[in-house]
């Protein structure tokens, strides 16, 4: 199954993941063809870690999981937007519903996002 190009951007494609409900913006994550193939397949997100150079299953450790309801590919086939359920409320590593939970305002990062989760009690130190 190859819907996507992996090859234009080394063998990584950007997935914007959205809310279903709300269109909220919670994440920008990367996928690769095995990552997508996963998703596809089980309706759980599952993305390349570009770090840990492995796939990342979403909520493997934290629980919060992504629950695909739908899959939209762009008009160049080299990105990916999931709309999910965001089961657990936070789609943020350091505990924020989204990633996106900072604003600039005057010059100055201003939080204005909502924290879930301490991180240091999910994921340790």
């Amino acid at each position: 199954m190859v819907f996507l190009d992996f090859k234009k951007q080394g063998g990584l494609v950007p997935a914007i993941v959205q809310d279903s409900k709300t269109g909220e913006v919670l994440m920008l994550a990367y996928m690769n063809e095995q990552a997508f193939e996963e998703t596809v397949r089980t309706m759980r997100a599952c993305y390349y870690s570009r770090s840990r150079k492995t796939l990342w299953r979403k909520g493997e450790q934290s629980g919060n999981v992504q629950l695909v309801k739908e899959i939209r590919i762009d008009c160049d086939n080299d990105t990916v937007l999931l709309k999910v359920e965001q089961v657990g409320g936070a789609a943020c590593h350091l505990g924020y519903r989204s990633c996106f939970f900072r604003r600039l305002e005057n010059g100055s990062l201003v939080i204005d996002g909502v924290k879930i989760f301490d991180p240091e009690e999910v994921y340790g130190s």
